[in-house]
C-alpha cells in the first residue's frame, strides 16, 4: 500500500510541473496527441497566446458574438496513404472538422479548406480528394465557403495536406467542458473503438497483416445533437476520439475534472478483426484513434435515455458504458482488467501509430 501511495505521489508531483519541451527540434512524438504533444501546446502556445477561451484546450473555442453563441474550430489532416478503406483525406478533413464542432454542442454550418500540394502531385487525386470532400459536407448538411492553396516544390511536403476551419452554432444552453465530469457520472462510447487507426496503418502494406476492418470515418452532429437532448442538463461532456484514442480523452478529463474515470475492459467494444490486429502490433486499442467515435461523460441518471438515443442512430448501435468517474485517486484513469487487476491508463509520450489523420 505504501508503495502504490509513493507512486500516485509521484504522478502528482510530475503533472503539478510547469509543461518545458526540452526537445531542441520537433519529433513525430509532438503531433501524436500524447504528453509531448500536451507539453508541446501549453508550453509553447498557450503561453504564446495565452487568453480564457484557448486556456480551455477543449475541441473547439465556445465564443460569444453579439447574440449568437458560437463554436469555432480548425484541424490539419496529413494521412498516409491519403486514400485508405472507407475513406480518404478528403472526408477525414470535413468529418473531422464537423464532429469538433458537434462535440461542443454545435449544430456546424460552415467550413473552410485549405490545400498544400507537392509539385507533381496527380490532378486526377486533387479532383477525387475534393469530390469526396464535397460528398461530405452534403452529407453532413454543411457549405465549404472559403479557401487557399499553396504549392511547394517536390520533395518538400507529402502530396497533399488539408486544413479544415469550421464555424457552428450553439443552440442549446449546456455547456460542455472536460472539467465538467463529476463523481458517479456515466461514462459512455458510441461505438467499437480503434477502427480508423488499425485500418491506416495496414493500408500502408509496410507490415504482412491481413484484417477484415474499414475506418469510421463519420460525421457524428446528429449523434452528438441526440445525446444532448437525451442528457438534457445531465450532460457535462462529449469529445471525439481522434488522435490518442479513447485513452487520451479519459485521461484529459480525468485530469480537468480532478476526478478518477474507473474503466472496465471487459465493457469496451472492440472489433474482432481490430483487436486481433492491434495484438500483433502490439499496441493497445484504447490508444488507437476513432474518427466516428464520440466519449460521452453524462449524468447517472440519464444513462438510459442517453444509451437508448445513441443504439437509435447507425453510428452508435454498437455503443457501451464503458464506465464511471470516481473520486480517487484524483486525476487518474484506472482500467479494472479481464484478470481481475487494476491498473492505471496513462498518456502515451508519442503515438504509436503515426500520421493516421
Amino acid at each position: 500500500m505504501r508503495s502504490e501511495e509513493q507512486v500516485l505521489e509521484r504522478i502528482e508531483r510530475a503533472r503539478r510541473r510547469r509543461p518545458r519541451v526540452r526537445e531542441q527540434r520537433v519529433t513525430l512524438a509532438h503531433g501524436a496527441g500524447g504528453k509531448a504533444t500536451q507539453t508541446l501546446i501549453e508550453a509553447v502556445f498557450v503561453e504564446a497566446f495565452r487568453n480564457p477561451v484557448l486556456e480551455q484546450l477543449e475541441d473547439g473555442a465556445s465564443v460569444q458574438v453579439g447574440d449568437a453563441r458560437l463554436a469555432f474550430t480548425t484541424d490539419s489532416f496529413v494521412v498516409s496513404p491519403l486514400f485508405f478503406p472507407g475513406g480518404d483525406i478528403g472526408d477525414l478533413a470535413v468529418n473531422g472538422t464537423v464532429n469538433d464542432l458537434a462535440v461542443c454542442g454545435a449544430r456546424p454550418l460552415h467550413l473552410s479548406a485549405g490545400f498544400i500540394l507537392e509539385e507533381g502531385f496527380p490532378i486526377a487525386d486533387l479532383r477525387r480528394v475534393a469530390a469526396s470532400m464535397a460528398r461530405a459536407a452534403a452529407a453532413a448538411g454543411v457549405t465549404i465557403v472559403t479557401g487557399d492553396t499553396k504549392v511547394v516544390r517536390r520533395g518538400q511536403a507529402d502530396g497533399c495536406f488539408v486544413t479544415t476551419a469550421g464555424i457552428g452554432v450553439r443552440e442549446r444552453a449546456v455547456t460542455l467542458s472536460a472539467g465538467a465530469a463529476r463523481p458517479g457520472d456515466a461514462v459512455i462510447v458510441s461505438g467499437p473503438i480503434g477502427d480508423h487507426g488499425v485500418t491506416v496503418m495496414l493500408a500502408r502494406g509496410e507490415l504482412d497483416i491481413e484484417a477484415d476492418v474499414v475506418s469510421d470515418t463519420a460525421p457524428m452532429h446528429e449523434l452528438a445533437a441526440g445525446v444532448l437532448d437525451a442528457a438534457g442538463d445531465g450532460a457535462r461532456v462529449l469529445r471525439d476520439a481522434t488522435r490518442g484514442g479513447v485513452a487520451t480523452i479519459l485521461n484529459e478529463i480525468a485530469t480537468a475534472s480532478q476526478g478518477a474515470i474507473v474503466v472496465d475492459e471487459a465493457a469496451v467494444p472492440v472489433r474482432e478483426e481490430v483487436n486481433g490486429a492491434a495484438e500483433l502490433l502490439g499496441i493497445d486499442p484504447l490508444y488507437v484513434a476513432c474518427e466516428g467515435r464520440l466519449v460521452a461523460v453524462v449524468d447517472p441518471s440519464r444513462t438510459e435515455a442517453v444509451m437508448t438515443a445513441l443504439r437509435a442512430h447507425p453510428l452508435g448501435e454498437g455503443a457501451a458504458v464503458i464506465g464511471h468517474v470516481g473520486d480517487d485517486p484524483p486525476g487518474l484513469v484506472l482500467l479494472r482488467t479481464a484478470f481481475g487487476g487494476t491498473r492505471i491508463v496513462d498518456l502515451l509520450v508519442g503515438d504509436p501509430l503515426p500520421r493516421i489523420c
